[in-house]
């Protein structure tokens, strides 16, 4: 059986757009060799005039780096798989240990080492390192999210620990921020934090926001569900919303342009109408489910794979154990992206709620 050969997006042009081709050699040199006299152009992108390996390509085997085996001398046996990684922009050359690190995402063909790339170069924002910022803060950051912002300006509760796991006891009484950064810290040393221990307002929204390729909602009051909804689509950036209340969640992604939370909910309920997780109650692993999600959905938009929950709501019943999804529309008469918007800018969204933003608001995060 031939040795794989994976090719990434900017060199399909070169192998009739095929993502993968098959290659015969006993070391790295030959299949390169057998690349070259195959696909000439994309042997020109291979090596240099002298025939080296030029120093802007990585070359991988089977999610290692050439580098830490034996060079274009590293030995291939049948069903190899080999990787061609060409610099881009805003790239950097991975390390061993990154290359160890994301093995099991750059052995997928929906990832490769191209995909985890962009993952190390994505930067998202979390609104919230609560109940819902906990799993998505974790699994973003093993997954290698290069940057990651966090607005919470709460600190550790003896209440939180139920469910908000990035914390732990040690950290009652910490900035959430602080808390947060230090447990990615550990799970991952290779991401960049960015903390905004500072509440989120209709004053530093579109300071803050446009920072980021996506966004994630997990805010507990309706006044900064609406700001960040209205703040992410001003600035054009994919909006990941999350909530849940008892024993039930809800999940959808808001693309610019098509469709957002004022499509869904025009209005927001009276106030004290729906209580908060903190009048009501949640069960505790509620979160981790929903967390979990929101942070697949920003996988899938990062690696541009699947089909995100655009124009979809997923409604999760944890008593019954059933996930429901139910398609939502674009309103044409939406105040903010409809065909006629009214809304142009930030609001007093305390006001248009009918409710202050909770104390520690942004923060909570159920």
């Amino acid at each position: 059986m031939p040795v794989k050969v994976y090719i990434p997006t900017p060199l399909r042009a070169f192998t009739q757009s095929r993502a993968f081709v098959d290659a015969a050699g006993s070391d790295v040199a030959g299949v390169l060799r057998d690349l070259d006299q195959r696909f000439p152009d994309l042997g020109a992108r291979v090596f240099d005039a002298d025939r080296n390996v030029l120093k802007e390509l990585d070359i991988f085997v089977n999610g290692q780096e050439i580098g830490a085996l034996g060079g274009v001398e590293t030995s291939l046996d049948d069903g190899d798989e080999l990787s061609l990684i060409p610099a881009v922009a805003g790239g950097a050359v991975m390390t061993s240990e990154q290359v160890d690190r994301y093995s099991r995402h750059m052995i997928m063909d929906q990832v490769g080492p191209l995909g985890q790339r962009r993952i190390t170069n994505a930067r998202v924002l979390a609104i919230g390192a609560g109940g819902l910022g906990s799993p998505l803060l974790a699994y973003l950051a093993a997954a290698g999210v290069g940057t990651i912002g966090i607005v919470d300006f709460d600190d550790v509760d003896l209440s939180n620990l139920q469910r908000q796991i990035i914390h732990d006891t040690d950290d009652i009484g910490r900035p959430k921020v602080d808390s947060a950064a230090d447990r990615i810290a550990r799970i991952n040393p290779n991401v960049a934090v960015i903390k905004h221990r500072e509440p989120l307002t209709s004053e530093n929204a579109m300071e803050i926001i446009p920072q980021y390729d996506i966004i994630v909602n997990g805010a507990d009051n309706f006044a900064t569900r609406y700001l960040v909804n209205d703040a992410s689509f001003f600035a054009g950036k994919p909006l990941v919303d999350g909530s849940i209340f008892l024993f039930e969640g809800q999940v959808t992604t808001f693309i610019p342009k098509k469709g957002c939370y004022r499509c869904l909910y025009p209005s927001p309920p009276p106030p004290g109408m729906v209580p908060s997780c903190a009048e009501a109650g949640v069960l505790g692993v509620l979160p981790g489910t929903v967390g979990t999600i929101q942070a697949t959905e920003v996988l899938k938009l990062i690696l541009e794979v699947g089909e995100p929950l655009r124009n979809r709501l997923l409604l999760y019943d944890a008593l019954a154990m059933e996930f429901r999804t139910v398609k939502i529309r674009r309103d044409p008469k939406c105040p903010l992206c409809g065909d006629d918007p009214t809304v142009f800018a930030l609001i007093d969204y305390e006001a248009f709620c009918g409710s202050p933003f909770h104390e520690g608001a942004v923060a909570a995060a159920v």
